[in-house]
């Protein structure tokens, strides 16, 4: 078979698969809809971004759409992004602002306005052998990598603040929203490189190579896509975002600091409210709730959210999720040594201390008492 043949029709079952999974994500019900529409308007350009490979004939009679078409790429990263805010942060709403994003597609058909779409065809042809024959593709891709450079890190720097106010905020470390989204990005990243790599192999006369990337890109393509389709249908409604009105702990820690005018009278305020803090943990057990957080520790006890998310982050200098789970785990430890509670299993023991995976308490137990707790139990 012919490696271009074999290449269209790769791209063809990529571009399937993607339109099929963008139908889903729009019509599916879940409470992140801007989320799943973000995401589904990435993976659409996507497909038109590969669909390239097999409607050469078609578009090489349509110059104004194969222009078109190839602007579109300026708009996949910022949709990325933007999904990326969307499902870290639940209160994120599209704002006048995010239309920055699409200056670079903006521009680029502003562009081509007067110098491509409205001439003749004879012009349109002479205007792409002219491009071709100099640097512009070159200088093109270039800008088309570093854009993708720059937005990749916006995500990354994203997870980063993501991460830390959700360990900071809630008891439950396994979040499914940072471990999706990371794994995403750096699957996205991984591809991306080797589409770099391709591209500009193009450039060169390794015409074999070329291809061969081609046929590597595609392959990836679509099993990427089918772990998309694997994931959005086993987890239709799994991300959890934060509100991004919640500041990090150095932020209020700053500010409080700067508020702060005698600094003894401060510390023993600070170790009377960690003392009532440890003794309301003992005596009402709210651990033992696995969707506790913050705030909902903070109405218990009726104090500001901010200042017990600063007395434990700061000044018992632990995330909110390790705090609760040492209280966590010394429950399960008592249980285990507990002669007239022998018959519970360990996946019991850690649902009736407020863990919900298997994984996260074997990691939180390893971590407090270096066994396991089978070994624990054994001892």
């Amino acid at each position: 078979m012919d490696k271009n043949n074999l290449i269209g029709i790769i791209a063809l079952i990529a571009v399937c698969i993607s339109l099929l999974l963008a139908v889903f994500l729009l019509t599916v019900k879940s409470k992140n809809r801007l989320g799943n529409t973000l995401l589904a308007g990435f993976i659409i350009l996507n497909a038109i971004d590969l669909s390239g490979w097999f409607t050469g004939g078609f578009l090489s009679s349509h110059l104004n759409l194969y222009i078109f078409r190839n602007s579109l790429f300026y708009l996949i990263n910022p949709l990325f992004y933007l999904y990326a805010l969307a499902i870290c942060f639940s209160d994120f709403k599209l704002k006048p602002k995010h239309l920055l994003h699409a200056i670079p597609f903006l521009a680029y058909n502003a562009a081509m306005l007067l110098g491509f779409y409205w001439v003749d065809e004879q012009a349109k042809q002479s205007f792409l052998e002219s491009f071709s024959q100099n640097s512009f593709p070159l200088y093109e891709n270039i800008l088309s990598h570093l854009l993708f450079i720059f937005y990749i890190t916006g995500i990354f720097l994203t997870l980063q603040k993501y991460r830390k106010i959700y360990l900071e905020n809630y008891a439950d470390s396994t979040t499914i929203t940072y471990q999706w989204l990371f794994q995403l990005t750096v699957v996205d990243t991984v591809v991306h490189s080797i589409v770099m790599v391709k591209d500009f192999l193009g450039f060169t006369q390794q015409t074999d190579i070329f291809n061969g990337a081609q046929i590597i890109v595609g392959i990836n393509a679509v099993i990427i896509l089918c772990w998309f389709v694997l994931k959005a249908l086993y987890n239709p409604d799994l991300f959890r975002g934060v509100d991004s009105r919640i500041q990090p702990v150095v932020n209020w820690v700053s500010e409080q600091a700067a508020e702060t005018v005698s600094e003894r009278p401060a510390r023993s305020a600070k170790t009377r409210e960690i003392q009532n803090l440890r003794d309301f943990m003992q005596a009402h057990e709210p651990y033992l709730d696995s969707t506790l957080t913050v705030q909902r520790l903070a109405n218990q006890m009726k104090v500001p959210a901010r200042d017990l998310s600063i007395l434990i982050n700061h000044h018992l200098d632990q995330h909110f999720f390790d705090f609760v789970n040492e209280y966590r785990i010394q429950k399960a430890m008592k249980i285990l040594k507990d002669p007239a509670q022998k018959e519970m299993t360990v996946l019991e023991i850690l649902y009736e201390v407020g863990f919900n995976s298997k994984s996260s308490f074997n990691t939180a137990f390893k971590k407090y008492t270096d066994l396991t707790p089978t070994q624990y139990k054994n001892t």
